[in-house]
């Protein structure tokens, strides 16, 4: 489903379309996972995109092609904003786009806006401020509170009220929800099922077991329902609902095991219909734009909405001020326009007038594992057969060269495909996946079954 809000809009529409006739974008792309992988795939197939540079990027972006030649992928630490300025400067880039979320949460856009020799780059990432939404959980609780929009109850402790957060958890039902506010590179929630263990978790986070980003824990009622992600491009006046996408967080089949970084992901999904989308556009995306905007954030970038659909009614789960991953595996597949353009407008505020669409295909993605993940496991192991692969595209995602492609990482490969439905769409990645080998591999053989199953009744 795909929306724009038109209030608003510039005038400057026209003028944006004519230097679009001339020039020819020079992308840098940060970040080095699948995630980024599938936005350098999706930008290079711009007739607008001459180059694209990635950083640090991985083996399979120097694999994509744009106008000018492979992509270049380029060694930046993406924590040296001075650094990634004079690479930007250097290269002659015109759109940076942020894969992942930690140098937003850092100020990325804020130090660019700083330097006048980098303010007339187009980034797609918000501020500071606006990256607080995924930098904080109780900032984001607190945004929704004043805006109205669903989300489960919940309290805010510091690190010394240990005995207060305790008192609360004994007004909460098993299970409970305990969120470190700050980033903990996607473990800092926990979802105890006794009111022990939750006790227990709860000193640990507020202990250190995260760092600072457990100096304050969100505290949350659960929420019982099926979860989806959903995304939004915004230039601070219009947006763009995005296709949505279901994926799999724990590492074993039928959703058992420990949580992972994600395991899968199917779009679109079933339950997804235009009575519940309406339901998110109304009552959390409109709302959302509204309220940074009310609250002087000019926010330009991606929107990630993890939803959980209660009984058909939305709530918000979490904020992220990135795409997510691997849901931008299957979501770029299904991805219509040209997304290059459609960042590039951000600067002028004029993505109302870039046309984007989501077809008719559904797609699939499956994660290829790490033995060990999400605990211990070994880096450094040949990978094999990804050339026997047909039908199927590979993302890249914790992948290396050693005199050959080796893992890097506890998950090393998104393979994804896209279908006339779901059930298509796993037929084809579930007929292919066995053709790539490495030592201990693992992956879901369920990904999408019950989203099929839910949409035979």
């Amino acid at each position: 489903m795909f929306t724009s809000n038109r209030r608003n809009a510039p005038k400057n529409v026209t003028s944006f379309f004519l230097i679009l006739n001339f020039v020819h974008m020079k992308i840098l792309v940060l970040g080095s996972g699948g995630r980024e992988h599938a936005l350098v795939w999706k930008l290079a197939q711009s007739a607008h995109t001459e180059t694209i540079f990635a950083a640090p990027g991985n083996p399979g972006m120097k694999k994509v092609m744009t106008q000018s030649g492979p992509v270049i992928t380029i060694p930046l630490d993406l924590s040296d904003f001075e650094s990634i300025g004079k690479a930007v400067l250097g290269h002659g880039i015109n759109l940076l786009v942020v894969g992942p979320e930690e140098p937003l949460v850092k100020g990325l856009r804020d130090y660019f806006e700083s330097v006048p020799a980098l303010r007339a780059v187009t980034i797609v990432g918000p501020g500071k401020e606006g990256a607080r939404l995924e930098g904080s959980k109780d900032f984001a609780k607190r945004f929704m509170e004043r805006h109205d929009i669903p989300t489960a109850a919940y309290r805010t402790f510091n690190a010394d009220e240990y005995e207060a957060a305790c008192l609360f958890l004994n007004t909460l039902k098993p299970p409970y929800v305990l969120k470190a506010d700050g980033l903990a590179a996607g473990k800092g929630v926990l979802i105890p099922l006794t009111l022990q263990q939750a006790t227990q978790d709860l000193k640990e986070l507020m202990g250190g077991k995260f760092g600072k980003a457990g100096e304050k824990v969100v505290i949350e009622e659960y929420l019982t329902g099926i979860e989806v992600s959903v995304f939004v491009l915004t230039d601070g006046r219009n947006y763009k609902i995005l296709p949505e996408a279901k994926d799999y967080k724990r590492i074993g089949e039928h959703d058992t095991g420990p949580n992972t970084g994600g395991m899968g992901a199917v779009s679109p999904v079933v339950f997804a219909d235009a009575p519940f989308m309406k339901k998110v556009e109304e009552r959390i995306i409109l709302p959302t734009i509204r309220g940074l905007a009310a609250e002087g954030i000019d926010y330009r970038g991606f929107i990630f909405f993890g939803l959980m659909n209660c009984q058909g009614d939305p709530f918000v789960i979490e904020y992220n001020v990135r795409m997510g991953d691997p849901e931008t595996e299957a979501v770029m597949l299904r991805l219509g326009g040209d997304l290059a353009m459609a960042c590039l407008s951000l600067g002028t505020q004029s993505l109302d007038s870039v046309p984007l669409s989501a077809g008719n295909m559904a797609a699939v993605t499956v994660v290829c594992v790490s033995g060990g993940y999400p605990d211990t496991y070994k880096k450094g192991h040949p990978i094999s057969g990804l050339e026997n692969v047909t039908g199927v595209t590979a993302f890249h995602m914790g992948t290396t060269d050693q005199s050959g492609l080796v893992t890097a990482g506890g998950r090393v490969l998104a393979l994804s495909a896209l279908g006339t439905d779901p059930e298509e769409a796993r037929r084809i990645v579930y007929s292919q996946i066995h053709r790539v080998s490495f030592n201990g591999i693992y992956y879901r053989n369920d990904i999408g079954l019950d989203l099929i199953e839910y949409g035979k009744g």
